[in-house]
């Protein structure tokens, strides 16, 4: 079992990286495996609506986001964080979401979703709720705290200085270890995936 955790702060080890270190090491403790991905600050490009990804299964930008999508099947579960920027994810990681998501959302279907978000002071729910639109529309179960996934400082040292919201990482470590381990147990009873519905898409103006 493993769990990919990946920082959308431009900054590789600053609070954002604290929060997804504590969760990560509640999900080793658990007997889970993980991985913490930095984007980085290259540009990543936000879709450009070509299409393209309908006919080859990739984005035809070559970056991170195929990295990604060429490796979904080695994890049961993913948590995406993120500082607040202007109340909101960072660009970096909406970028990357969005393309993510758009060119094979079907793929992350009953894999284990989290959000993670840092802030200074204000904004983190508006980040959290954009950030967990990403797992609700593409059937992916979501783990949950104690509290909304969120920690609060300027600096490493500060967010470590948050006591509850180092709690909060842990909780969602060690509730999302659980989920993943019942969701593999249901399969291993034999336990099939609930069966969709084709999809309807209904416009509103016709």
């Amino acid at each position: 079992m493993k769990v990919l955790l990946v920082n959308g702060s431009p900054h590789k080890k600053g609070c954002t990286f604290t929060a997804l270190s504590e969760v990560a090491a509640s999900l080793e403790k658990n007997d889970v495996e993980t991985e913490i991905m930095h984007l980085g600050t290259k540009q990543i490009a936000g879709c450009s609506a070509c299409m393209k990804c309908r006919k080859t299964g990739k984005c035809k930008i070559d970056d991170k986001v195929n990295e990604v999508h060429a490796r979904v099947d080695e994890f049961d579960g993913f948590v995406f964080g993120s500082p607040v920027h202007y109340a909101s994810a960072s660009g970096q990681i909406c970028s990357f979401l969005d393309r993510l998501f758009y060119t094979n959302g079907a793929v992350f279907r009953n894999k284990v979703g989290a959000a993670v978000v840092s802030c200074r002071r204000g904004g983190a729910t508006a980040a959290f709720d954009r950030l967990n639109k990403y797992f609700t529309i593409s059937g992916m179960p979501i783990a949950s705290s104690q509290y909304w996934n969120m920690v609060h400082g300027n600096k490493p040292e500060e967010v470590l200085q948050d006591l509850e919201g180092m709690q909060i990482m842990r909780t969602l470590g060690t509730n999302m270890a659980w989920l993943i381990k019942s969701i593999q147990a249901g399969r291993d009873a034999g336990l099939e995936p609930p069966k969709l519905e084709e999809k309807v898409f209904t416009n509103f103006i016709r």
